[in-house]
């Protein structure tokens, strides 16, 4: 099929723009390999952050290590999502009787949103264990997984919220129209679209969050991070650390693509 004139003038400036931004990217990463080299320090950096031998020896336990940070991801965001979801309704509970439960739904997120992700880990990570609580409800597994649940619910919680807030008043008005209850149009009416709306929204917080399970390590759990740390007392040497960016980027990376995928799929339907 033959493109318009404005089609292939598109297509031309594409092309173009495409090279233009290869060129400028390949030249500033060879610009980088030539230039670092060339510091001063260079020598000692690569040696203590760039070591391809302790590389070798520590990336197959930091492999190891990372299994403990999907493990925690894998039970915390199913958590998180149904929490998430929970709060989020109450927000958008309507009964004057119900006011109650949406007070707390604005409490609880305007708390958890507002604090540090590392404090609530300390506070609840030390504080209810230090209560003196009889194995294994003493567990720094445990109560790592409830402050990062409890944080990221807030966040979730916003998310659908706006996404519940995004779909026009005339569907609920339409429901009721045909004799749905608040409860049945929430449920088949509004959530299914406010799910797929809020879903590259979600995406992003879940890959945080996998980047965020390795703050348990400052309560105890030897994950990767942790185990970074112990590879580089042992070898005085930083290369584990970087060891362990590349673990994480191998998982995040492909992540983030596809949270921008969905996104830019978003914003093609609605044009």
């Amino acid at each position: 099929m033959a493109l318009t004139r404005r089609q292939a003038y598109e297509a031309r400036v594409k092309r173009r723009s495409t090279t233009i931004a290869a060129g400028s990217t390949l030249a500033v990463i060879v610009a980088t390999l030539i230039l670092v080299p060339l510091a001063p320090g260079w020598p000692a950096v690569k040696k203590s952050f760039f070591n391809a031998e302790v590389f070798a020896d520590t990336f197959p336990g930091l492999l190891n290590a990372f299994l403990l940070d999907v493990a925690i991801f894998a039970w915390s965001a199913p958590l998180i999502f149904v929490l998430g979801l929970l709060v989020a309704l109450a927000r958008d509970v309507r009964a004057p009787a119900a006011y109650p439960l949406r007070l707390f739904a604005i409490v609880y997120t305007d708390i958890f949103r507002g604090v540090p992700v590392i404090l609530v880990i300390y506070l609840v990570g030390f504080g209810i264990p230090g209560l003196g609580l009889p194995r294994p409800w003493n567990s720094p597994y445990i109560w790592g997984t409830v402050a990062l649940v409890l944080t990221y619910a807030a966040y979730v919680a916003e998310v659908f919220r706006t996404g519940i807030e995004s779909i026009h008043q005339s569907q609920r008005a339409a429901a009721a129209s045909l004799g749905l209850s608040e409860a049945d149009t929430m449920r088949y009416v509004i959530l299914p679209q406010a799910i797929r709306k809020v879903v590259p929204a979600n995406m992003n917080l879940f890959i945080a969050l996998q980047k965020d399970v390795a703050l348990l390590s400052f309560i105890g759990p030897v994950e990767i991070f942790r185990q970074a740390g112990v590879y580089k007392s042992l070898m005085a040497n930083f290369t584990p650390y970087v060891g362990a960016a590349l673990i994480f980027l191998a998982i995040t990376i492909p992540a983030t693509r596809y949270a921008d995928y969905l996104l830019a799929k978003q914003r093609r339907a609605r044009s």
